[in-house]
């Protein structure tokens, strides 16, 4: 009995041990990735307010000659920081336990700011989750930590960027740890992630960096409200494959093209530049005036989901440094904006559930995004948000905007992953037919008939 004792006693002390290390650590996590994300903010929103100043012929030039620059600092200097950010970070967990050269902070940072100061349609918090990620690798190294706690770090970092940027701490945290994996999330680096994340948006609003702004929704659950959540959510999950296979899609075709690496940017300036003049240029850049229009129950453009989905794709295919949510924040919330007007529904409410289901379908993080509607528009209309985001991810299939992202759990039993094999796998799972319900029925009714 007394050895038994002895043994819960350990076990309970080793676990506070655990929490109290990692308290530390996240804490760090927290400050540092905090700082360096409203310092990365600050600097950003200069340089976009500086470029906004000069005459139009020279913002005109600057779009290619930007995009050029960016592809330039990222060829030369630190080629591992290529990608969209945060897909660069699951890598590294993946692939490279969690080993990000520290190189890729200042570079990522210089190029993210020239592709956006110069009217690149990409996001903000990609970037900032890769230079958390480098700065959590980089103290991981200098406390000399082993693997598996430089991978808990790293996750550390890009919910505290995801934080820090967006202003979500929950949600945030629960990114960090729901991203890595579809069908699975990482439960052990719960708390860091939470105290990291909390760290960080309360640095960077030390810092005077605003979070996402929302308003409190009040609604009556339904029937009708909730036969249209259902309704959207099939909508969103529709436009996330469309979203998806636009990046994939562009991405695909600026490989082929038989030009010389410097000559992309260039034309996929060009090709935003044509885009801007023939459609506006609400599409450029962060684009976060028109999703806070959208937000607000204000007209947005029929179909500015599907351009600025095209207008990001151009951006990250032909060089440009950012990150992916940001656009799929605008592709969310103006979808909402126009599945509303289709409908006759509530603008307001309609958008609010696209920003976030989109993020769920896109993205595979369902749990996030039912979270992040909480914090945006309160407790009432998150069951309906709620709705729409699970459908959103389920519709959407095993496809994802990032990459890199691990498939450990089909989305339903009538799924097999096939092996790994040096490639993604989520447009390749093989249907069991033997697992389909109508198919096993059928059977069993023939197999009925043969007896008799």
């Amino acid at each position: 009995m007394k050895n038994g004792d002895d043994k819960r006693f350990e076990e309970i002390f080793v676990l506070l041990y655990s929490a109290a290390k990692w308290g530390i650590l996240s804490l760090l996590a927290g400050l540092i990735v905090g700082g360096a994300a409203s310092i990365f903010l600050h600097l950003l929103e200069g340089s976009v307010t500086f470029v906004g100043g000069l005459p139009p012929f020279w913002r005109i030039l600057l779009l290619p000659l930007g995009l050029l620059a960016s592809a330039f600092l990222i060829k030369t200097f630190a080629p591992e920081a290529h990608g969209h950010g945060t897909e660069k970070v699951i890598e590294a967990v993946h692939y490279k336990q969690g080993y990000i050269p520290l190189k890729v902070v200042p570079v990522k940072l210089a190029a993210t700011i020239t592709t956006l100061a110069s009217g690149g349609s990409a996001g903000k918090e990609g970037p900032c989750a890769q230079i958390g990620g480098g700065l959590m690798s980089w103290l991981a190294g200098l406390l000399r930590l082993d693997v598996e706690d430089r991978k808990k770090l790293v996750v550390c970092g890009i919910s505290a960027g995801f934080s820090a940027v967006f202003g979500t701490p929950i949600s945030g945290a629960v990114f960090g740890v729901e991203v890595l994996y579809i069908g699975q999330m990482l439960y052990d680096v719960l708390l860091p992630s939470f105290i990291s994340g909390i760290i960080a948006r309360i640095v960077a609003t030390s810092f005077g960096i605003p979070g996402l702004a929302g308003r409190i929704i009040p609604i009556s659950l339904e029937w009708k409200v909730i036969l249209l959540s259902v309704m959207a959510g099939i909508f969103f999950g529709f436009v996330s494959i469309m979203h998806i296979e636009m990046l994939n899609y562009t991405e695909s075709r600026f490989k082929k093209l038989d030009m010389s690496w410097w000559k992309k940017p260039l034309f996929g300036g060009f090709l935003l530049l044509a885009m801007a003049l023939t459609l506006g240029t609400r599409y450029l850049g962060l684009g976060m005036d028109t999703v806070y229009e959208a937000l607000s129950g204000s007209s947005v453009p029929l179909f500015a989901f599907f351009i600025k989905s095209l207008a990001m794709a151009i951006t990250l295919s032909c060089g440009g440094s950012g990150g992916v949510l940001t656009p799929t924040f605008f592709v969310g919330a103006t979808a909402g904006a126009t599945f509303a007007r289709l409908t006759g529904s509530d603008p307001i409410l309609l958008s609010v559930m696209g920003f976030t289901a989109v993020l769920a379908g896109a993205a595979n993080t369902p749990i996030t995004a039912s979270i992040m509607a909480m914090e945006i528009m309160g407790p009432q209309a998150t069951p309906l948000a709620a709705i729409a985001c699970v459908l959103s991810f389920v519709v959407s299939g095993h496809r994802s905007i990032y990459p890199t992202q691990v498939l450990a759990r089909p989305k339903s039993k009538v799924f097999e992953i096939p092996p790994y094999s040096g490639e993604q796998a989520f447009y390749k799972v093989k249907i069991l037919s033997s697992k389909i319900f109508l198919s096993r029925y059928i059977r069993a009714l023939r197999i009925k008939q043969k007896n008799k």
